[in-house]
């Protein structure tokens, strides 16, 4: 096993071309694997600056050279994040994830990798909660318990039945609304509202505004990330803030010094109507907190 190395399966994208980026800083070779099928290269293009420790794999999981890849490899430490997208997330995307995160778990079975790392959306493993119980806490269920919640924690029961059997540890970070350099427009309401801005276009609010949401800074959620590597065996961990910030106040924040107006379209079927969690669980068992406010 290569000492100080670390696979990372959607490398290319908002979130993992960030992990890389801070793997090489802190010294460790990685490997990506990544079909750009959601990611670019463009996202590696400052960690291909850092040297030689990177090594780039245009790669479907799911393709019988994945598992040939780590046997090879060897790395220390295998990180997931092409998993479930952090909104309408349909029956077929559910479906994919569940076959990729088989794909990975198998290889690390195979071939003796001690340690995979998820990164999962916190809306999808608690669903819509009650005012009164946020932020919310690990092991929440949602009453009534919908489709997501249900498929999105079977996810965590496929990782813990890997551990139990065949002594693959797994941490799961239970992410909030991350923001942040190269994310796509679609894949968030912060980077939606700031390419708004920057097209002088007026952007698109669902609802009345007044849904929260838990904003968490793609630094924060990387430092968590890397802090997984050694720690957090066998749990979801709660990443973010604690904070609630409504999408309304957001877009008031960030458009103070623009005279570009909101418009609103209804609200899209699936949308929470708050969102924050509760993240002692990280600070006890990762030694994390977050150092960046909206």
């Amino acid at each position: 096993m290569m000492q100080n190395s670390a696979l990372v399966c959607g490398g290319a994208g908002f979130i993992g071309s960030h992990l890389v980026d801070r793997l090489l800083a802190d010294g460790h070779n990685v490997e990506v694997v990544d079909d750009l099928s959601v990611g670019s290269l463009s996202n590696l293009s400052e960690a291909r600056a850092l040297g030689s420790g990177l090594r780039f794999h245009h790669l479907d999981i799911l393709a019988p050279e994945f598992s040939e890849l780590i046997s090879i490899r060897q790395p220390s430490v295998i990180y997931h994040l092409a998993l479930l997208p952090p909104s309408q997330t349909t029956t077929s995307e559910f479906l994919a994830s569940t076959s990729l995160l088989l794909a990975v778990l198998e290889a690390a079975q195979k071939h003796k990798i001690k340690k995979v790392v998820v990164a999962l959306p916190a809306n999808l493993i608690y669903g819509e909660v009650h005012a009164r119980q946020l932020p919310v806490k690990e092991g929440h269920k949602p009453e009534p318990m919908g489709v997501a919640y249900v498929m999105a924690n079977a996810l965590v029961d496929l990782m813990t039945v890997y551990r139990e059997s065949y002594d693959v540890e797994f941490t799961a970070l239970a992410m909030t609304n991350v923001y942040g350099r190269r994310q796509r427009p679609r894949d968030g309401v912060v980077a939606a509202f700031a390419d708004s801005m920057q097209k002088n276009k007026s952007p698109v609010i669902y609802g009345n505004g007044r849904q929260t949401r838990d904003f968490l800074f793609i630094d924060d959620a990387v430092d968590a990330l890397s802090r997984a590597m050694t720690k957090g065996g066998g749990l979801v961990i709660n990443i973010g803030t604690g904070v609630q910030t409504s999408v309304q106040d957001l877009w008031n924040l960030m458009s103070a010094s623009t005279t570009l107006g909101e418009r609103f379209e209804p609200a899209r079927h699936g949308d929470l109507q708050r969102n924050s969690v509760n993240a002692t669980r990280a600070r006890i068992q990762l030694g994390w907190a977050h150092w960046t406010s909206v």
